[in-house]
Parts: structure tokens; sequence; C-alpha cells
């Protein structure tokens, strides 16, 4: 299989898994009446896959280097945490589907971003009249898939 091809499965799966994580942790969320005892469930089931994986990978050596990597790097936990207690607080009262629209909206904005400026060292991908295009015929797609 090509690197490309399995990138793409893995990524697919990781979008398909999205919704899933909203709907389960919000149900989850409202059955214990806080979302975020929930949340804090999911990231230690999170923290034990993540740490067995570590391990089972032999990467627990690359810790060491946590120290020397710039701080800003280690605000994606905040993010992470941003999202998994927003979408299980917001998707028993909005929805998941429309929680997951605007997450997806907010993505396709902020990867173009990311790419047209090379931001935190990705790779350069300017923001053309095509790919702003695709971007909104993307984002046209997921609102129409909103639509009653």
């Amino acid at each position: 299989m090509p690197p490309t091809t399995l990138y793409a499965a893995t990524m697919l799966a990781a979008g398909i898994g999205i919704p899933v994580l909203a709907a389960l942790n919000a149900a989850l969320g409202q059955r214990l009446g806080a979302p975020v005892a929930a949340s804090t469930i999911l990231f230690a089931v999170a923290l034990t896959a993540v740490v067995v994986t570590l391990f089972a990978t032999g990467s627990a050596p690359a810790l060491a280097k946590a120290a020397s990597a710039p701080k800003h790097l280690f605000l994606a936990g905040l993010f992470v945490a941003f999202y998994v207690l927003s979408i299980t607080y917001v998707a028993p009262h909005f929805g998941v589907g429309n929680a997951v629209f605007f997450v997806l909206l907010g993505q396709l904005i902020s990867a173009a971003a990311i790419d047209h400026f090379g931001l935190f060292g990705a790779q350069i991908s300017p923001l053309s009249l095509t790919r702003a295009g695709g971007i909104g015929l993307m984002a046209a797609g997921v609102w129409l898939t909103q639509q009653a």
C-alpha cells in the first residue's frame, strides 16, 4: 500500500472517530450529569492507550527530549482538552452533527492558515484562489449535510 493511501486511510478513520467520540462522551457526560467527569474518564482511557503504545513501540526514550522542546508546543494538550470538554458539553444541547459541522468549519479555516503561512513548521501550501474555492466547496458540502 502506498504511504499516501495509508495516510489517507488513517486520517479517514480518525475523522470517523471524531463524531463517535463526541456522541459517546456526550452521552457519558449526560449519564454522569457532569461533562467534566466524562472528559476526565476519556483522558484517563486515552492516556492508558497512549502509554501502552509508547512502550509497545519502544518510543519511551524519546520522552527525555521533551524538556528541550519549545514550551509553546505543549499547548496542543490544551487544544485537545478544550475540544473534548466543549464537544462533551455542547453536543447534547446542539446535536452531534451541528457541533461537528462547526468543528469541521474551524478545521478548514485553521488548516488553510497553518498551511498558507507554514505555521509550527508545517509544509507551506499557499492559499490560491483554486484552493480557497475547494475549501469553500468543502465548507458548503458540510453545511449541506446539516440541512433538514
